[in-house]
């Protein structure tokens, strides 16, 4: 009933707005000219095109054109549900039937009757529209590429839209038909907006600050603390600028992009909050966290890439800023203070080492993380308050995170003046001032190293994994370029459209590839034992028994080459523990592996035990394991007549063969397995394929070295049938 948002659906076309009866400073020439900058910034003329439409087009993938990318993929119609699999994109024949419209259109009108049209349901109706429209191309125009969901260009349309209202009120400018119709081509050079991020550092020495007792728990409470953290961070800044999660373009770990409208009350804003947030992260965490933030100024043409080259510029200089500010952290008033500060308390903590009242030698914030640890894996909903509680844990601005059971209970909390907004975990909920639904990897089979190690098979040891996906910078700022230097596809809807399907992946698709681990040498089908740590926009941390961290991260490489139509890859480094062993330092020495791996020409690698251990994944899956390891298990576990030990003296011999006395143990070593002439035939046939392998791979280092790991790994997963023996 309300024509102003009547008028905003009715004429966001050229056609019906250049001739319609509304007063010149109508939100409808905002809406129509956010739907154009929206529009060209992500509906742009494919290769081959045709012309006409077809409403049964459907979701063409966005990594059809991505690094150099020449796909023809796209999804299935479906409504984004974690519970229904991974909507991997394919080329198999699809369509867009008039059922599945109907079936949309019913869930968006059933969902609308829990909302009311005011600010306090914006972010749940933005949830409702993301469940939706996710697979639901923007055009279906046969002349233009449709990769862009519908759901994402609703967003984008209101994000520009928030920004020119802004812009175009701290003017003083009247005339939107004149500005935004009339004039639109020259205002499409006007600087309206910022392009503006905001960077944490020190996440990983704070997440790996835990105490002795209960350390994955407690490295998990971390990292969770954090990324709820951001969230609320972005929530808060959004709230201040009159902004909602539609003006957010990417968050996760510990980065965010926004955009926000180019005014000197924004500008503001943003610089007033940025040194309260570090204020506030000083006086809880001293130095060990610290938020960089940094602007540019972007018109709606940048956004398109005009002219060439802008539009990475953006990025670029955003990136220019914030190193600036982590080079220079803290000024003249800020090292006094740290220098001159008086303490809450006389002891320090016994886990984060900052001194304050303790209770059983904690901080209150290291005990309210002890306490909230179980609650990231098993509860869904979490609350933001204005007044503290018992075990709660702050928030900056004068806020406190609390852990709800269900729905039930969070329902009573919302009737509370302490209740500020909340968070559901992997499930769509719409309610007042509830923020957004997050997505979080939250898989997890045990709660300690020792449950891990236990379950592992063969030798009883945990694995950690660090890894992150190659060149992600690169593939935002100039992923979209083309092999022919054309860079119309660089656009923010793209890059927001590729923001969000690796959030999607690394936070949500993550849980179901764990869960429905296949069978694999180091793996049997079903959940994989292991847990996640984090799993933010593009990295991943997981820990576990020692073969399925193997399994699951072959299986992570296997599942992001097929979402992304292989146009990203993924490296990082595995190392294998005692489940005692310090926590801190199997992080950095995984680290090692992992940075080891980015070193492998051409990245998209894995670096398992140690450096010398390093591989690009085509060698390890076919070299190492199909070939060596295979090679290796087949053999071994077909006979009793020899131990691990021969493979021990193998090894040995194999990591010396530069010396010629070595090479002739190694040769007489295999004549010793050699089966006596009494033996089953097969059984000496078997050994003459065995030894001639194992011969062969001996003389060369690079078959040396891939025989060693694969040796390595059968042997681990033997360690326990040798000990019985």
């Amino acid at each position: 009933s309300d024509d102003e948002i009547l008028n905003c659906v009715r004429y966001h076309h050229g056609s019906y707005i250049k001739n319609a009866q509304i007063p010149v400073k109508s939100s409808a020439y905002v809406t129509y000219y956010a739907d154009n900058v929206a529009s060209f910034s992500d509906r742009r003329e494919a290769e081959d095109s045709e012309d006409g439409f077809d409403k049964k087009t459907p979701l063409d993938s966005v990594f059809n054109i991505l690094n150099g990318n020449h796909g023809k993929s796209h999804y299935a119609m479906q409504v984004l549900d974690p519970k229904s699999g991974i909507n991997y994109p394919t080329e198999t024949a699809t369509s867009l039937d008039e059922y599945f419209y109907k079936k949309v259109i019913q869930n968006i009108t059933d969902n609308l009757k829990g909302i009311t049209i005011t600010e306090e349901y914006l972010n749940s109706l933005l949830s409702v529209l993301e469940a939706n429209l996710s697979y639901i191309p923007s055009s279906t125009s046969r002349r233009e590429l449709a990769d862009i969901s519908l759901y994402d260009h609703m967003k984008m349309t209101a994000a520009i839209a928030s920004c020119v209202e802004q812009y175009l009120e701290e003017k003083g400018e009247n005339d939107y038909r004149g500005c935004l119709f009339t004039n639109a081509t020259k205002t499409y050079e006007d600087q309206m907006f910022l392009l503006y991020s905001i960077d944490i550092s020190g996440i990983q020495s704070f997440i790996y600050t835990i105490g002795e007792q209960g350390a994955l728990r407690g490295l998990r409470a971390r990292s969770f603390y954090l990324e709820l953290m951001m969230e609320h961070i972005v929530d808060e800044l959004l709230e201040k600028l009159s902004l909602s999660r539609a003006n957010l373009i990417y968050t996760g770990g510990g980065h965010c992009y926004m955009l926000v409208p180019n005014t000197a009350r924004a500008k503001t804003v943003i610089d007033a909050s940025e040194k309260e947030l570090n204020q506030w992260m000083m006086k809880h965490f001293g130095m060990a966290l610290y938020v960089a933030g940094g602007y540019v100024e972007a018109s709606a043409n940048n956004f398109r890439n005009l002219p060439e080259g802008s539009y990475s510029e953006l990025y670029l200089e955003v990136s220019r800023k914030i190193s600036l500010k982590k080079n220079h952290r803290y000024n003249a008033d800020e090292i006094h203070w740290l220098n001159s500060r008086t303490h809450d308390g006389e002891r320090e903590c016994k886990v984060c080492r900052q001194i304050a009242h303790l209770k059983e030698d904690k901080c209150p914030t290291c005990n309210a993380l002890e306490k909230m640890s179980g609650n990231i894996l098993y509860k869904n909903f979490f609350s933001v308050l204005c007044e503290p509680e018992e075990n709660a844990l702050p928030l900056p601005w004068g806020r406190y995170l609390v852990a709800d059971a269900d729905e039930t209970a969070l329902k009573k909390r919302m009737e509370k003046d302490a209740y500020v907004r909340s968070y559901t975990k992997n499930n769509i909920y719409t309610g007042k001032h509830v923020s957004t639904k997050l997505w979080v990897g939250d898989h997890t089979t045990g709660d300690t190293f020792e449950a891990f190690a236990e379950k592992a098979e063969g030798v009883k040891r945990i694995a950690i994994l660090r890894a992150d996906v190659d060149n992600l910078g690169n593939t935002f700022v100039r992923g979209f370029e083309q092999a022919n230097g054309n860079t119309k596809y660089v656009t923010l809807s793209r890059t927001a459209t590729l923001s969000r399907q690796l959030s999607l992946f690394f936070k949500c698709y993550i849980n179901h590839i764990l869960d429905h681990g296949t069978d694999t040498a180091f793996g049997k089908n079903g959940q994989r034992n292991v847990t996640i740590v984090y799993s933010g926009g593009d990295d991943v941390f997981l820990a576990g028994s020692w073969n399925e961290v193997i399994a699951a991260f072959m299986e992570l490489k296997a599942a992001l080459e097929r979402f992304t139509l292989g146009t990203l890859t993924i490296s990082g480094g595995i190392g294998v523990y005692h489940a005692k062993y310090p926590l801190n330092i199997m992080a950095k020495e995984v680290e090692v592996l992992e940075d080891a791996s980015k070193h492998v020409q051409g990245k998209n690698a894995i670096t398992i035990f140690d450096e010398t251990h390093s591989y690009p994944w085509k060698e390890f899956l076919t070299k190492v394991v199909d070939e060596k390891f295979c090679s290796v298990r087949d053999y071994f576990d077909a006979t009793t007549d020899h131990g691990m030990a021969f493979l021990y003296h193998l090894t040995e011999l194999l990591r010396n063969t530069g010396e010629k006395i070595n090479i002739a143990r190694y040769v007489y070593l295999l004549s010793r397995m050699e089966p006596d002439e009494k033996a089953d035939p097969s059984v000496r046939e078997r050994y003459r394929a065995f030894s001639r392998n194992m011969y062969q791979w001996s003389r060369t280092e690079k078959d040396r070295r891939e025989l060693i790991t694969a040796i390595y790994l059968y042997v681990y997963l033997q360690r326990e049938r040798e000990e019985k023996e």
